[in-house]
């Protein structure tokens, strides 16, 4: 991954929000991936050029801190954004744990959001 990739991957099973997000973040500038599942971001781990990840804590059958727990084993180091419809405290907690830079309630604040963009940095794969 270079270190000027504006590429952003958005992990979420709701296709409306993945919508959203990907219209807001292209307005900003970036490059959005989008993957409806974890397992689907999986696949494309190894070769994602994205510089951050946006994680819904709730995927379907599965679950967001799942998904960084795997990525964190498998060697990848990419900084995640944790959204969910609940970010009660221990929501929160759990996803600080998970080794989230942060967690946003939807509906997401934009502005919030674009500032953790920008102050995201990272690489894709462990040495």
């Amino acid at each position: 991954m270079s270190v000027e990739s504006n590429v952003v991957a958005v992990i979420d099973d709701d296709p409306m929000v993945r919508r959203g997000l990907a219209a807001l973040l292209s307005a900003s500038g970036y490059t959005v991936e989008l993957y409806g599942s974890g397992e689907a971001f999986l696949r494309r781990a190894a070769t994602c050029d994205a510089f951050c990840l946006i994680i819904d804590v709730q995927l379907g059958s599965g679950c967001g801190f799942d998904l960084a727990r795997q990525l964190t084993l498998a060697g990848f180091t990419f900084p995640i954004i944790f959204v969910t419809a609940n970010a009660d405290k221990a929501v929160v907690r759990r996803a600080i744990e998970a080794g989230g830079v942060a967690c946003l309630e939807k509906p997401l604040a934009a502005k919030l959001l674009m500032d953790l963009l920008i102050g995201s940095k990272g690489g894709r794969k462990a040495d």
